[in-house]
């Protein structure tokens, strides 16, 4: 058996204002240094994982970097294939900048957003090379919301059709003779509260 636990990354102050961040390169925010030391003193109290796998993009890396150091393992890699979907023009916008820019069906527009089947094919490669590496081992994956939304969806379909993903939540999924189950999904346990501003969407 191989177990997947995803990690998304911990708040940014773009999450907050809801900007779209996409593959823009924001920062965790104080807060979201608070949410992974929590993650990460979480993650050091339960059942040990063998393998970290980060996104390239520093708010995930950062957040990988805390958990690591807490317990006390290198990250093994630094997988673009798993940094969250580009929004293209979006990015670094508000949904009411977007309606002003190109009006309420800004969405049907050709605003240069990576599509989702892109996401998903990258993702699967991620995650397939992953336990073709490391098979029967804990892989633990510090991504996106977005990202990782896909990767649920694509592999659990009928588990999961509408996903919210929290900053710093835990899902984790078991490959068992080449079928996945959830057995833990957006869990934050770890934090004292979830603020509203921590709910995914799709442009985060």
């Amino acid at each position: 058996m191989t177990t997947i636990g995803f990690v998304r990354h911990g708040i940014t102050d773009w999450n907050i204002q809801r900007i779209a961040q996409g593959s823009s390169d924001i920062p965790l925010n104080e807060t979201g240094r608070e949410q992974a030391r929590a993650i990460a003193g979480r993650l050091a109290q339960e059942e040990p994982w063998d393998v970290i796998i980060s996104s390239d993009l520093i708010r995930a890396r950062e957040t990988a970097e805390t958990i690591a150091a807490e317990l006390e393992m290198p990250i093994d890699e630094i997988d673009p294939r798993i940094r969250e979907l580009s929004g293209g023009l979006i990015e670094g916008t508000t949904e009411a900048d977007r309606i002003e820019r190109w009006g309420l069906d800004w969405r049907e527009q050709d605003l240069q957003r990576e599509p989702l089947s892109a996401g998903i094919k990258r993702s699967t490669e991620a995650i397939q090379e992953a336990m073709e590496k490391y098979p029967g081992q804990r892989i633990l994956m510090v991504s996106h919301g977005g990202l990782i939304g896909l990767a649920l969806k694509n592999l659990l379909p009928d588990r999961f059709e509408k996903i919210v993903l929290n900053n710093t939540s835990i899902t984790i999924l078991e490959n068992v003779e080449s079928k996945w189950q959830c057995t833990l999904y957006n869990c934050t346990k770890h934090l004292p509260e979830v603020v509203e501003e921590q709910i995914a969407e799709k442009t985060k």
